[in-house]
């Protein structure tokens, strides 16, 4: 039996190799599984204690962050970071076990490293789409992944998860990708093993995406800003299982993961997709991207905080049509198809509500 700290490290790399091997051989799914379990008996080996592993969520107030909590906290302890004292009382009224929760500012690293300390793995679920005068992306992004970076240097985590996004990189066009891609630019360059997830929009009961797709399904007319535009959807529980099975499984240098839903198609076809579902037949005004973003530049000339910005219409814009079988191999998880998505993120919510 492998004992104490450095055999939980042998467990895990040992687990990894007889995984990836059977999957090489094409053992997939229970069966691999199965297979997996039996090795590990027949060598006398035992799981390490996970109470053992503590993990640091930043951005831990949001969908995914609570998703997230729900999943680790009552198997380890969790430290959740979030900015304000409304937050942490939020999350703190979930009397979650195991659960911490600290508020701080994501960009200081003594703070950072003072909450991170006695912890093995970073989820750094920090991020914006929409900038404004008082929150950059520079800031929101890599002035925040900059200071994780030093604080888990710092307290010598194991590894850091980081959610980005599809069509991220350092010489996207775009502001918001390009500084996605800066912040994991910075990730590759850390000494701490560092995970990328690239995703696309994320659905999950009762988060502002669901409710925004159930209102354009369910509107009479709903109005598009390029129809054409390829969506891939993903299950916010899909993600959650994506992030728990990494960090079972931490990396030993940085690695980029391009994970989407199951099935892409166009943002008029999912549009028409859910209204059926819904039972609606709505009148769909595909209008052109260039008409949305003029309307888009116009208020941030004359807004302090506009609701929409160039930047953000261009992320939604991005087409996301991706296979993304290779990572769902890497972190062993299995996509929900995407009408038993949106039956449980917006139907089974719409009838609900």
């Amino acid at each position: 039996m492998l004992p104490g700290a450095g055999g939980a490290c042998q467990w895990r790399n040992l687990r990894a190799g007889i995984f990836d091997l059977l999957g090489s051989r094409g053992f997939a799914g229970r069966r691999r599984a199965a297979i997996l379990g039996n090795c590990l008996h027949a060598l006398n080996v035992n799981p390490p204690d996970t109470a053992s592993v503590k993990t640091l969520i930043t951005g831990a107030n949001g969908h995914l962050g609570r998703r997230l909590i729900a999943a680790l906290a009552p198997q380890q302890p969790v430290v959740a970071l979030v900015r304000s004292a409304a937050a942490a009382q939020a999350l703190t009224a979930l009397a979650r076990p195991n659960l911490s929760v600290r508020v701080l500012d994501y960009t200081d690293v003594s703070a950072l490293s003072e909450a991170a300390n006695g912890c093995d793995h970073a989820v750094h679920l920090v991020g914006i789409i929409k900038a404004g005068r008082d929150n950059s992306y520079a800031q929101a992004h890599e002035a925040t992944t900059r200071a994780l970076i030093a604080a888990a240097a710092d307290c010598q985590l194991r590894s850091i998860v980081y959610l980005s996004i599809l069509g991220a990189g350092s010489a996207a066009m775009n502001e918001c990708l390009a500084s996605k891609g800066r912040a994991e630019r910075l990730l590759a360059r850390g000494a701490t093993p560092s995970l990328v997830l690239r995703l696309p929009m994320v659905l999950g009961e009762g988060d502002y995406a669901a409710r925004a797709l159930r209102q354009r399904a369910r509107s009479n007319v709903s109005v598009l800003l390029r129809g054409s535009s390829k969506e891939q959807p993903i299950y916010a529980g899909d993600v959650v299982s994506a992030i728990v099975n990494a960090l079972a499984r931490p990396q030993s240098g940085h690695r980029v993961l391009d994970l989407a839903g199951p099935t892409a198609l166009s943002r008029a076809a999912l549009t028409r997709r859910v209204a059926a579902l819904l039972g609606g037949d709505p009148r769909l005004l595909d209008l052109p991207l260039a008409l949305g973003m003029a309307a888009a530049g116009l208020l941030e000339r004359l807004l302090r905080q506009p609701p929409v910005t160039r930047a953000m219409l261009g992320v939604l814009d991005h087409d996301d049509d991706i296979d993304p079988r290779s990572a769902c191999a890497v972190l062993g998880i299995r996509l929900m198809p995407l009408d038993e998505m949106l039956h449980k993120t917006v139907v089974a919510v719409d009838r609900d509500g």
